[in-house]
């Protein structure tokens, strides 16, 4: 299995895609290590703490537990963290290990970078939608009420383990969110991904390892290759936000317990879709394909009730709005995305609205 290598202006770390690479986590760290802090969620903690204490054997390490869900990821979360590291010890030659999904590798991956300005973090994602997106590509960050991931860093790991066999235990309907993840990898720079997702749609819901682990692997070679010639998102890496603006907007409408993220991305790449169309950048039959797969691959929570006003107005406060101006993925062609800041006002309402209807 493969070895992957993210190239940053701050160095090299390498992604490890392989069955069993949990037992390897270790060899990760550096050779005068501290206290080992592993954030995680007692869930995940319960199914895979045992091989975790197992592959650290003599090291010396605490668990920090973390809540989970989205309506905690909060500053104050992060706080009480730093203050339990340093109840126990914790000082530069730390560092934190994030266990978990997505949230829990963004919060680990916070808490690393602003502790004592900036420790090692290994980044060891347990759900599907954190092996291909979160823990890769060094975005860090916890939410505001205005928005999501509206505070953070961007800051590298030291590594990232990526073990498929833990997917073994994740629920049917987190696993199916982090498909959309890969999904929207394939739609924005790989048609043969997408056509993979296309046509092995059935063993791929069925989990089997073959398969399973060829998509990861894909998905976190095209991150690793945007990652490494745009590392902090001012130009390529913007691509892998295709259907994220409309979906944070979902989140923060629903108060983030309505939707998984993945969820709110798959219904955002939808909107995106439609409103591609009607930029008229992308033909019918592959506006159709997108939305036939987002469907083969759903469902996602029902839209009822939701306004289209409500979810434009949320779009004005994410991150990739810049001097009012909304800067929306669009695809072009399956395989193929761009980032447009000119879309007419009154196009991405009827988007939104289109979405919305469909999902209700």
């Amino acid at each position: 299995m493969p070895h992957i290598d993210v190239t940053t202006p701050g160095g090299t770390y390498t992604v490890v895609v392989e069955r069993g690479a949990l037992t390897s986590l270790a060899s990760g760290l550096p050779a005068q290590c501290g206290t080992v802090f592993v954030v995680t969620t007692e869930d995940v903690w319960t199914l895979h703490g045992t091989a975790v204490r197992s592959a650290l054997g003599h090291l010396p390490f605490r668990t920090i537990f973390f809540a989970g869900g989205e309506d905690n990821k909060r500053m104050a979360d992060v706080e009480r963290m730093a203050e339990s590291m340093v109840e126990f010890g914790g000082d530069r030659s730390s560092v934190v290990v994030g266990f978990g999904g997505g949230i829990v590798t963004d919060l680990a991956g916070f808490l690393a970078a602003i502790f004592m300005r900036g420790i090692p973090v290994i980044q060891v994602p347990t759900t599907l939608l954190a092996q291909v997106d979160a823990a890769v590509g060094g975005k860090t960050g916890t939410n505001l009420v205005s928005g999501k991931n509206l505070i953070g860093a961007f800051h590298q790991p030291r590594a990232v383990i990526i073990d498929p066999a833990v997917l073994d235990t994740l629920p049917e309907r987190e696993y199916r969110a982090g498909l959309y993840e890969i999904i929207k990898t394939g739609i924005i720079a790989s048609a043969g991904l997408f056509h993979t997702l296309a046509t092995s749609r059935d063993s791929i819901l069925a989990r089997h390892h073959h398969i399973l682990d060829q998509i990861i692997a894909e998905s976190v070679r095209i991150k690793a290759h945007v990652v490494s010639g745009d590392e902090r998102e001012s130009g390529l890496r913007r691509i892998l936000n295709f259907g994220h603006t409309f979906g944070h907007a979902l989140e923060a409408e629903t108060k983030y317990i309505r939707f998984l993220h993945g969820e709110a991305v798959s219904w955002g790449m939808r909107a995106a879709t439609h409103l591609a169309a009607e930029c008229k950048m992308i033909g019918v039959e592959d506006r159709i394909s997108i939305l036939n797969l987002l469907d083969r691959y759903g469902p996602v929570p029902s839209t009822a009730g939701l306004s289209a006003a409500g979810i434009e107005a949320r779009m004005i406060h994410d991150k990739k709005t810049i001097q009012g101006r909304i800067h929306f993925v669009l695809p072009e062609t399956i395989g193929k995305a761009q980032v447009r800041s000119d879309v007419p006002a009154h196009l991405p309402r009827t988007a939104i609205a289109r979405a919305l209807e469909e999902c209700a």
